[in-house]
């Protein structure tokens, strides 16, 4: 186990993440999916129910989850690397394409059991898709930087 890639790689997925969100969650959560978020109010924890919505108060609670996920992903990825080839970037990218396939699967099954519209699942997996795409190729990257793989 690495651990300079687990926290170091780790808090860099996470930043990067981060960053992609403040625009994909502009362009998703309060454009594509607003209506839909309205009219499935019962979905969503209280502070987001407020108006305007309590994020300040969600805010803690979001950033220790995506830390501590950050840091399990990087730590997968620092086991599973020396599977992938290509520059670091690139085995970082091939990374967050698996870590996508199982946010569809699990997707797919969540809305057996969820009544959110399909619209929700959909654009969700997209930005899934845009998260650990960006996020891999910053971890490949940086763990490349920290520690060459074998």
């Amino acid at each position: 186990m690495n651990w300079k890639i687990i926290f170091i790689g780790g808090v860099v997925f996470y930043v990067t993440q981060f960053i992609v969100g403040l625009g994909s969650g502009a362009v998703i959560h309060e454009g594509v999916l607003k209506e839909l978020y309205l009219a499935n109010a019962g979905f969503w924890r209280p502070e987001l129910n407020e108006v305007p919505p309590d994020m300040a108060a969600l805010m803690p609670r979001w950033i220790t989850v995506g830390l501590i996920c950050a840091f399990i992903l990087a730590a997968i990825y620092s086991w599973i690397r020396s599977a992938l080839n290509g520059a670091g970037w690139l085995r970082g990218v091939k990374f967050g394409l698996i870590c996508w396939l199982f946010l569809v699967c699990f997707c797919a099954g969540w809305s057996g059991i969820f009544n959110l519209p399909d619209a929700v699942w959909f654009w969700w997996a997209v930005e899934g898709l845009l998260y650990y795409l960006v996020g891999g190729a910053a971890l490949g990257w940086v763990s490349e930087k920290l520690s060459p793989a074998d």
